[in-house]
């Protein structure tokens, strides 16, 4: 098993306006995108941030070799207890997640 951050080009998350996260996991070609869509399942990611997996949105756009993923945010952007303004240091739990 690898990382996925060892196997993407790029893994960011940020905002989608004051409820929604999105994460984009930017792969370096074909084959890779093909490999991350595969092994990545939107079950692991509702796992992962501890949520219902039918609050996820996917969307796998092979045109582009991106893999994103839309989430609601836990609290609304710039309330009291917002601890990340911006959306992203999400990136980081993604990134070190392990695929096949």
């Amino acid at each position: 098993m690898t990382e996925l951050g060892h196997i993407a080009q790029k893994v960011r998350s940020k905002n989608a306006g004051p409820f929604w996260l999105t994460m984009d996991i930017f792969c370096w070609n074909r084959a890779d995108f093909d490999r991350i869509s595969a092994a990545l399942g939107t079950d692991q990611v509702a796992a992962l941030f501890r949520i219902d997996s039918t609050n996820i949105k996917r969307f796998d756009i092979a045109d582009l070799n991106v893999v994103k993923f839309s989430l609601p945010r836990p609290t609304i952007q710039g309330t009291r207890s917002d601890r990340d303004m911006h959306g992203a240091a999400w990136a980081v739990l993604l990134e070190e997640m392990e695929i096949a």
